[in-house]
């Protein structure tokens, strides 16, 4: 067994053409006399590509996330596109600031031109949004995003999208991936040394043209903003998208403004992780803004805090729920929505967006998780989900756009500073007329992959038949399809009560977590009855988190 792994990496090691994973797996396979376990992780199998395309920690070998495991996926790629009849056609390369994301983006190009397609890369590192407008703006039959989005530093991805600027779903990642794992030998994989289009700002200044179209003309640009990039690539766009549009300067967190992927003033540069607001909070307290908005690091994400003088830090971050349900109203409210458009969100967000739309006469659709189904509605409209992401573009963007979402929330900050009301004043507005929707996650991240495995083992074979004292009146199992939905592996629980409690549990499909999302509904009669609610459902959340731990042994 011990021959037979060095020989396989030794194999690898031949043909990887990056001289740091090359030293790092010489590295190993001369420890591996003494330590097999480092080396055998890396070849206990291969990175799968599916709708996500491809997500893992950087370093050498099949497990790994590398030049030798991008130029495979990206000639599976283009076997695919040849395969479907679209050689020829042109491929759109974006990538962002992480370690090692430039030369994937180059190898991706060099792959795609050595297969007879045309390749076009954006000019640097750009937010994502920018990689989907591009594919709809040039006409192109794919592109590809090299980014892990708001992942640790030591990780990196890639993303696939096809020609509509949507991402791929299946059949579409199963054909890929048989087409990775088809590729032969890399010195069979054609990379010749130029041949494809470096993109200038063309594009850049096409898609911030396009920004202007999500503002109501001769709307208030008052908002007084603080905004940080987590040391992603948010700043240079978001900025020039505010300046074309007439708002204030957003004054930026200075330590997470520029681009770094290390991410040295944050756990994970995710807002939604404990920690990674506490610079923005600090910058806010000096600036007194109206509003925080934060992207995460390829900017298709966009977090808003809100005043909140019963904070310990003066600031409140609004869960993604919140401001999907704002954004949905002041999209309602500017009469934007037209009598055909669409609300799409998926089942893991809040169940408020139904209900305002079913108020304002809109078609409204719920989806499985992920932009890649949200953005394929037919006549979407808007469409969001509770990690932060929303469209507010499809004719634009076809996928989360955290730029253009960031210009929507500073007009609706600004129009209700017109009238001396902020954004907690509509989400009590929103609480009146439709129920306090009170939400909240469970999450489980874990080293070990099986423990995901064994807690939806356990749930699906012990189902609980009652959290925070309400008996669950229906368990359903996602992976079975549900309500007309694809299968996916998933399970949810309507609970019995006025509540109209609702629990979700999921693997996530980006990073190694168990994801629980919970809802209660809580009636409210007037507004002297909200700060009862809100009291209520809090402590029924935290029922639901803590009964449903237990249940899943997590």
């Amino acid at each position: 067994m011990q021959q037979d792994l060095i020989a396989r990496a030794e194999a690898w090691l031949a043909e990887d053409p990056d001289s740091d994973t090359r030293d790092e797996l010489r590295a190993l396979i001369d420890a591996a006399a003494g330590d097999l376990d480092a080396l055998a992780e890396r070849f206990s199998g291969t990175l799968q590509f599916g709708t996500a395309g491809l997500r893992g920690e950087l370093g050498a070998g099949p497990m790994r996330m590398n030049r030798s495991v991008v130029i495979r996926a990206a000639a599976g790629l283009a076997a695919y596109l040849k395969a479907t009849g679209q050689g020829g056609g042109l491929v759109v390369i974006g990538y962002d600031a992480r370690h090692k994301s430039a030369d994937f983006a180059r190898d991706t190009a060099a792959v795609m031109t050595g297969a007879g397609l045309r390749a076009a890369v954006l000019p640097r590192p750009l937010p994502t949004p920018l990689l989907a407008f591009a594919i709809r703006q040039l006409g192109a039959v794919a592109g590809v995003e090299v980014t892990a989005s708001h992942n640790p530093p030591r990780d990196n991805g890639y993303k696939v999208y096809l020609g509509d600027g949507s991402q791929i779903v299946p059949p579409m990642d199963g054909d890929i991936a048989a087409e990775i794992d088809a590729v032969g030998p890399l010195d069979s994989v054609a990379r010749p040394e130029g041949g494809w289009q470096v993109l200038g700002d063309e594009v850049l200044t096409a898609y911030l043209e396009r920004t202007d179209a999500v503002l109501s003309a001769g709307s208030p640009r008052t908002a007084r903003v603080v905004h940080t990039a987590l040391h992603g690539v948010g700043t240079e766009t978001l900025n020039a998208a505010f300046a074309r549009a007439g708002f204030p300067a957003p004054v930026p967190v200075a330590e997470q403004a520029e681009p770094d992927p290390d991410f040295p003033t944050v756990a994970f540069p995710n807002p939604e992780e404990p920690g990674a607001m506490d610079l923005a909070f600090a910058t806010a307290r000096r600036a007194a803004p109206d509003i925080i908005i934060a992207n995460d690091p390829d900017a298709d994400r966009c977090a808003v805090a809100v005043p909140d003088a019963d904070a310990e830090s003066g600031w409140r971050m609004l869960r993604g729920d919140e401001v999907g349900a704002l954004l949905a109203a002041h999209l309602v409210n500017k009469g934007a929505t037209g009598t055909t458009g669409v609300f799409a969100e998926s089942i893991v967000s809040s169940s408020l967006l139904g209900r305002i739309a079913e108020a304002a006469g809109i078609g409204y659709e719920e989806t499985l998780t992920g932009f890649k189904w949200i953005a394929r509605v037919e006549g979407l409209r808007y469409g969001y989900e509770e990690a932060l992401g929303y469209c507010v573009d499809p004719d634009g963007v076809r996928d989360k756009d955290g730029i253009t979402a960031a210009l929507l929330v500073a007009e609706l900050a600004s129009e209700l500073k017109e009238q001396g009301r902020g954004l907690p004043d509509l989400l009590d507005d929103l609480a009146l007329a439709h129920g306090l929707h009170a939400t909240d996650q469970l999450s489980a991240r874990v080293q070990d992959l099986s423990l995901i495995t064994r807690a939806m083992g356990r749930l699906r074979d012990h189902p609980p038949v009652a959290l925070a004292g309400l008996s669950v009146v229906s368990a359903e199992d996602l992976s079975e399809g549900a309500t007309g939905l694809p299968p996916t592996d998933g399970l949810r629980y309507h609970l019995d009560g006025t509540y109209r409690a609702r629990v979700i549990v999921r693997p996530s499909g980006t990073e190694p977590k168990l994801k629980c999302y919970l809802e209660a509904v809580i009636p409210v009669a007037d507004a002297s009855d909200l700060p009862s609610a809100r009291t209520r459902g809090a402590e029924l959340l935290t029922s639901l988190k803590r009964d449903l731990a237990e249940a899943a042994g997590i």
